[in-house]
């Protein structure tokens, strides 16, 4: 492109008229259409008809002007109007239809841009009707055709020009082919006007005005040599109006004022006609502009306040759309609301990655809408909570939307080839205060779940009870601050003859004012508020360093094995076996000498609580699984959990002298346990009896009142307790 623009210098300094100067004019003419054809063929634009298109106009153009050089060669003068003038206009609409498909490219018409094109051609061509094309044509001394066609060359300047706007106003980044292009059409706009008002008001020079247009063939060529060329078309995105576009369409308006003071300012009689009709065309696109770009925003702005009252994944009410359906239900009534939580979502975003937790979460959704048909404003709150508002329902008429709603979540549910069974805890509520409202159906949701039912309407009662919870949680931690918390150790013996060989750690807690408070009472509140980890730490440590006094202090008599009890939330926090092996090392204690026991429901969903117990055996510390044969998958459990103890349930137990059920069951199970190499202790032995029975079916270990309660310091000695 540099060689070319050398060129177009050089031929400025060539005589007019000299044959070189008309053989370098044409021959870059040539060259540049033959440029433009490989561009097209090399690059393969996305919009190569149009590409193409503008290469037959632009030889067109070409040809027109070796037409107008032989003619004036052959016959000493340039007849006007000729044949090449009638290529020239052949050549214009090609030009126009190619760049018309370049800027429109790949993607559908931007209205907007046509409309921003009008507007420049309209104002354009108001000062060439009153400047150019009426004088044209008032000059009846001219023969009619010269004035047809000295008219022509400035209407096709007006289309050049909005098309040259057309391309700039289009979306998409602005690439340096695109302002090649659109600066080549520029400058041959602006030697068609030079051109115009010479051939208008004073004899044509040539010189500069055709070195003007072979710059113009030089962009054209750069313009379809450069890579960029090949994406020009593809839509980025909708065009936007800008401050650039904005000031180009307000000063194409001034216009109408500039021609007014123009005629005046020279004495000329003002065309009325001309800028009247000129204003008016002007105000009807501009507005038609600036409608369009209001409603463009007033769509997006819609749009975009939908987005934001709207849950990404689900597609559902956001929980800031549900507050303000809220707050507005109960300006006027006194609304339904149901929170909704559902039950093991964590397990499955912990053993099946996130991507299915989010297509489970989008299914709930759809079946929870599917169930509604409407009713309601369904809401997705965060996490895997979901709310529903009932505006007008009644109490009846609420309970049954959830009973609904609950059975439709009982069926299994089917996302990326696994069959999620998972279920929901529902609290419902009504009120008249919005933020009440929510506190109410949140208690009671709290309630269902803790309570393993399916839902739960609120009461008073439910509030009271979580009052309840809420006071024991904080004197709980109060209590573990302040040491009221202490640790017991049940005997596990051996059988027949009960001889001390582990123990099993317990803890108590004897509150200044309650006076004893039963585990079963505290624990399950520590579970829910998360202090079970702490809790739990503290007797872990406490228990490994009680541990290793009794070895230390009685050696041979003390047990071989002490065993810690194990939470379901202990187990799914984040490095939990590096705390283990942690109080191992500060009290000097092996691995292989503890016991964690943990509940089959704590490692039956898999994931971190799984890998928690695989790094715990890998540590080398001993797996019990407490309360075995009760949990829904037992056998299944001993495939893929790392066990060493079985610790068969108390209920098998307690019937164990009688025939029947229990005593098969608890056959079977010890045979499952010699079967797999796992030590069997049956708990809760509380006669005699129980233990003879259970020596006979092949039990070596026991553990229950018979043999010893839990206290703070058992007795250690040689002489066991007869079984």
């Amino acid at each position: 492109m540099t060689a070319g623009l050398l060129v177009c210098a050089g031929y400025l300094l060539l005589p007019d008229g000299h044959i070189a100067s008309t053989v370098i004019y044409n021959g870059l003419g040539v060259l540049s259409f033959v440029m433009i054809i490989g561009g097209i063929r090399h690059h393969r634009p996305v919009a190569r008809h149009g590409w193409w298109l503008f290469a037959a106009g632009t030889i067109s153009y070409v040809t027109a002007d070796i037409v107008y050089e032989v003619s004036g060669h052959i016959l000493g003068h340039h007849p006007y109007p000729y044949w090449d003038d009638l290529i020239y206009f052949s050549a214009y609409p090609i030009l126009l239809a190619g760049l018309l498909m370049i800027s429109r490219g790949e993607g559908k018409r931007e209205n907007a841009g046509i409309i921003d094109a009008a507007i420049l051609a309209a104002g354009v061509g108001l000062v060439y009707w009153v400047f150019v094309i009426q004088p044209t044509l008032s000059d009846t001394g001219t023969p009619l055709l010269e004035r047809l066609v000295a008219v022509g060359y400035p209407t096709c300047d007006v289309l050049m020009c909005a098309v040259v706007t057309r391309l700039l106003s289009r979306s998409g980044a602005r690439a340096l082919s695109l302002w090649l292009l659109a600066l080549g059409c520029a400058l041959n706009f602006t030697c068609d006007v030079a051109w115009s008002l010479t051939q208008a008001f004073s004899n044509y020079s040539g010189g500069l005005i055709n070195a003007g247009f072979m710059v113009a063939y030089v962009l054209w060529a750069g313009a379809a040599l450069h890579p960029s060329m090949r994406d020009i078309g593809r839509r980025t995105g909708r065009a936007r109006f800008g401050r650039g576009r904005l000031l180009l369409l307000g000063g194409v308006t001034m216009t109408v004022p500039a021609v007014l003071f123009l005629q005046g300012g020279r004495g000329d009689t003002v065309n009325w006609a001309a800028v009247g009709v000129g204003a008016v065309v002007l105000f009807l696109l501009v507005m038609t502009r600036l409608g369009g770009f209001v409603g463009q925003t007033q769509r997006q702005s819609a749009k975009l306040e939908e987005l934001a009252m709207r849950d990404d994944l689900t597609g559902l009410a956001n929980r800031r759309l549900f507050e303000l359906r809220l707050r507005a239900a109960t300006a006027i009534g006194t609304p339904q609301v149901c929170l909704l939580d559902l039950n093991g979502f964590k397990q499955v975003n912990d053993r099946l990655g996130h991507a299915v937790g989010d297509h489970l979460l989008i299914a709930v959704a759809a079946r929870l809408g599917a169930e509604l048909h409407g009713e309601g404003v369904l809401a997705r709150m965060g996490g895997d909570e979901y709310a529903l508002l009932l505006a007008d329902a009644t109490d009846e008429q609420g309970d049954a939307v959830v009973e609904r709603l609950a059975q439709a979540l009982r069926r299994p549910f089917e996302v990326d080839g696994h069959e999620l069974l998972i279920g929901a805890a529902i609290g419902i509520a009504d009120g008249s205060d919005p933020v009440d409202l929510l506190r109410r159906a949140d208690v009671a949701m709290y309630a269902a779940k803790t309570g393993k039912a399916r839902f739960r309407r609120y009461s008073v009662e439910l509030d009271d009870r979580a009052g309840e919870e809420a006071r024991l949680g904080a004197e709980m931690r109060a209590a573990l601050d302040n040491g009221q918390f202490h640790l017991v150790y049940q005997p596990i013996v051996s059988l027949p003859e009960g001889e001390l060989r582990y123990v099993e750690t317990l803890i108590r807690w004897t509150h200044p004012a309650r006076g004893f408070v039963s585990p079963a009472e505290f624990v399950p509140v520590a579970e829910r508020n998360g202090l079970i980890v702490e809790l739990g730490e503290w007797i872990l440590r406490t228990a490994c360093c009680q541990f290793m006094a009794w070895q230390a202090s009685h050696g041979a008599a003390a047990p071989c094995r002490i065993s810690v009890n194990v939470s379901a939330r202990q187990l799914a926090e984040p490095g939990f076996a590096a705390v283990v092996a942690d109080a191992l090392t500060g009290c000097g204690m092996p691995a292989d000498q503890l016991i964690v026991e943990v509940t089959e429901t704590a490692v039956f969903g898999g994931g971190v609580a799984l890998r928690a117990v695989e790094e715990l055996h890998e540590l080398g510390v001993k797996i019990a699984l407490d309360d075995f044969g009760t949990g829904h998958s037992s056998l299944t459990l001993l495939q893929i959990v790392p066990v060493d103890v079985l610790k068969v349930d108390k209920s098998f137990v307690d019937n164990i002298t009688e025939a029947g059920r229990h005593a098969v069951i608890a056959t079977a199970l010890i045979q499952v346990s010699d079967g797999l190499g796992l030590t069997a202790v049956a708990e809760g032995v509380e006669t005699a009896e129980q233990a003879a029975s259970l020596f006979e079916l092949g039990y070596r270990y026991a553990q229950g009142y018979h043999f010893g309660r839990p206290v703070a310091q058992p007795t250690f000695h040689d002489e066991g307790v007869a079984a």
